[in-house]
């Protein structure tokens, strides 16, 4: 592609240099704790704030390097660390993508900095669109916003929301006029202690553990009108397009998704990459029947295998990451082509990984059995990878693939 040149500036070098050291030292040796745990990792999540990588700072600074890389390779080194740790050190991240995509910079400057907090004072925030019947489905959401003498009144149960229920600020997706499906959706800005805003189940789940998954439930919360993002002029400038026949731009949920899939896919890039460098060194000390086992073609073959596929998924990601940064439009899905290449290469990547240590990566003595666990969400959230394939294929085809 024109343009594009997958070579690192000094810049990204020197932040992907200092984040792996992070990743190395506090994160990596953190995991396997925390994924016990299946709890929250603040002590680590604080650590992350001190140096600086929690901080709103430092998201904003990497969303606007200039190549679009500057989140990408931050995200690889943390997950590479660790997947569950990484989630919530970065979730944040895309109630700040929420927020970002759909709101004034007057939203903007109030709601981000309350997501993060401070060194001191450590903050969350949580995106909820997912519901109990509406997953992929985004058009079946449920939650209702109404209108009432100048604030929205909000009613539902969102689930899935990675930080929900623990969050400070929610950024909450729904329905404002429901006969128009997706495009008659908004976000909202719930702010911290809003009365009626509770924390229902809490997952526990088959990997990322140490990422808080939980149930968010909506009570009759009343939010001031300042709290719908982009503003009512505008969302009632949109309806009424609708209405008449016209376009009305990408609905809210849709445009975080495509906002932040580089992002997500990088994720996933570092846990195959994690997974791949574990059973290369293993292969290269192992011995069976006299001799290391990499010197077997078997071996050494699946090995040459799995660098490749992380290797193109990290080129699509980088692609992916590139366009949007330079607003390249997704003609072929691109952003779409990074999740789903990069979510099934680090399943893929870190099963044969395992059948590398045979017995023992099948055990809880080697981290390869958990990077397994951790990779196989990147085929279901945001986005599975049907989800992806029905994207790019009415892309390439030009038809309503259904």
């Amino acid at each position: 592609m024109s343009g594009f040149c997958p070579e690192l500036s000094d810049d990204v070098i020197q932040v992907r240099d200092w984040v792996h050291e992070f990743a190395r030292d506090v994160i990596r040796p953190a995991g396997a704790e925390w994924d016990e745990r299946e709890e929250t990792p603040w002590p680590v999540i604080q650590e992350a704030a001190k140096v600086g990588l929690y901080s709103l700072d430092f998201f904003a600074t990497q969303w606007f390097e200039e190549s679009g890389l500057g989140l990408p390779v931050a995200f690889e080194e943390i997950f590479w660390g660790d997947a569950g740790i990484g989630l919530s050190i970065v979730g944040t991240g895309l109630a700040a993508a929420a927020l970002s995509s759909n709101g004034t910079p007057e939203q903007m400057g109030e709601w981000l900095p309350q997501m993060f907090g401070t060194e001191d004072d450590v903050k969350l925030g949580a995106f909820c669109a997912s519901e109990p019947d509406a997953g992929s489905d985004v058009g079946s959401i449920r939650t209702r916003a109404v209108y009432d003498r100048g604030d929205w009144v909000l009613n539902g149960v969102k689930t899935w929301a990675t930080n929900g229920g623990i969050a400070d600020v929610h950024v909450v997706v729904a329905s404002v006029e429901p006969s128009l499906g997706t495009r008659g959706q908004a976000s909202f800005v719930i702010p911290p202690g809003t009365p009626g805003l509770s924390m229902g189940q809490k997952f526990r789940k088959h990997g990322i553990r140490a990422s808080h998954t939980a149930e968010v439930i909506l009570d009759d919360v009343r939010v001031p009108g300042s709290c719908l993002l982009g503003g009512k002029d505008k969302l009632d400038a949109r309806l009424a397009r609708v209405r008449n026949g016209e376009r009305s731009g990408e609905q809210a949920a849709m445009r975080t998704f495509e906002t932040t899939r580089p992002s997500v896919a990088a994720m996933a890039v570092g846990i195959a990459r994690a997974a791949f460098e574990y059973a290369r060194d293993y292969a290269r000390e192992r011995e069976q029947f006299g001799r290391k086992i990499g010197e077997n073609q078997a071996i050494a073959f699946l090995l040459a295998d799995m660098a490749t596929r992380v290797d193109v998924a990290r080129l699509l990601t980088w692609r992916a990451a590139w366009m949007a940064r330079n607003n390249r439009q997704f003609e072929q899905a691109e952003g779409s082509m990074s999740k789903l290449v990069a979510g099934e290469t680090a399943v893929w990547v870190t099963e044969q990984a395992i059948q590398i240590l045979g017995g023992a990566g099948y055990t809880r003595e080697h981290p390869v059995e958990r990077f397994h666990r951790d990779a196989k969400i990147y085929t279901i959230f945001e986005g599975t990878s049907e989800i992806q394939r029905l994207i790019i294929g009415r892309a390439v085809t030009g038809l309503q693939v259904r």
